[in-house]
């Protein structure tokens, strides 16, 4: 019960910090001292004590975008185990549903996004689903690699069953997995080297420019909503990358929070030493990503 208890306080209330944790780190790297590491908690009290304004050509898409988003994400939080611990929601096939989940997160935000009639958000929903079609292969690689080397199709087992040992006896595919889904990671929450979520030229938006229309309590849910996939698909990403367990149960989940904590630092780092990619770079890389993960499971299925 009480690592029910954590799970969700974890998953409700850190996401926001990794966005502060990146952006203090970006700020360090450039000289300057930055906004506080609470910001982005600031930023979502003041929208949600704000009113919506909605556009009278849209329709309910356009409302229930941001609120289907933000749920399937958190039912997709529910899924995955943090750190040495099991998820609250565990079943076989599981992860099919997960991901799943947040493709159906996508369609609405995309839809949302078409439903303004803007021809600048219609880009923004073709560049996303465009690129999307390219992750979700590797994403989808690496989950069959850990369900062979599992012999499991539970994201429980899956995620918790890698160790040292595992790293000792297929460190080269480990490290094919790990590479990959870093860059899924980073492909997935729009962040540098793929999009920037800081700037609103045409020429560099994705995400973003999906959600230039909404404000008020509808934007913070998507805000939000972004912090907690970049949590969950970081959550994945460390179970993989730092397999550490210390024994005891309050060890794990500190050491769970210090490697979400670095892993916030990492993307940080890559943020502030990369440029964003030119559009036509993109499918490369994402194709490159894919090309790692298979190779990682035909390793494993030799």
């Amino acid at each position: 019960m009480t690592d029910t208890i954590i799970h969700f306080s974890l998953i409700l209330l850190m996401p926001p910090l990794l966005l502060g944790i990146i952006g203090k780190t970006k700020a360090a790297f450039a000289g300057r001292v930055g906004a506080p590491f609470l910001q982005p908690y600031y930023d979502l009290v003041k929208l949600l004590q704000k009113g919506s304004v909605f556009s009278e050509t849209t329709t309910w898409i356009f409302r229930a975008g941001p609120v289907v988003t933000l749920a399937a994400t958190l039912v997709a939080a529910t899924l995955v185990p943090l750190g040495n611990h099991s998820a609250p929601v565990s079943f076989t096939g599981d992860m099919i549903l997960f991901a799943y989940l947040f493709g159906l997160s996508r369609f609405f935000t995309t839809a949302a996004a078409l439903d303004t009639g803007s021809s600048f958000e219609g880009m923004g929903a073709a560049r996303e689903v465009t690129f999307s079609c390219l992750v979700e292969p590797t994403l989808f690689f690496a989950l069959i690699s850990l369900a062979r080397m599992s012999k499991s199709l539970t994201l429980s087992t899956m995620l918790t069953y890698t160790s040292p040992d595992i790293w000792i006896t297929a460190g080269a595919s480990m490290l094919l997995l790990v590479g990959a889904l870093f860059i899924t990671l980073l492909a997935e929450n729009c962040r540098i080297p793929f999009d920037d979520p800081n700037t609103h030229l045409e020429l560099t938006m994705i995400h973003e420019v999906m959600v230039l229309d909404h404000s008020g309590p509808a934007f913070g849910y998507i805000l939000y909503g972004a912090a907690m996939k970049l949590f969950v698909l970081g959550a994945i990403f460390m179970n993989i990358a730092l397999p550490a367990r210390t024994g005891s149960s309050l060890g794990d989940w500190g050491v769970f929070v210090v490697g979400m904590v670095l892993l916030a630092v990492l993307i940080g780092v890559v943020e502030s030493i990369m440029a964003r990619l030119r559009l036509i770079r993109i499918p490369q890389l994402l194709i490159a990503a894919t090309i790692l993960s298979a190779f990682a499971m035909l390793l494993i299925l030799r």
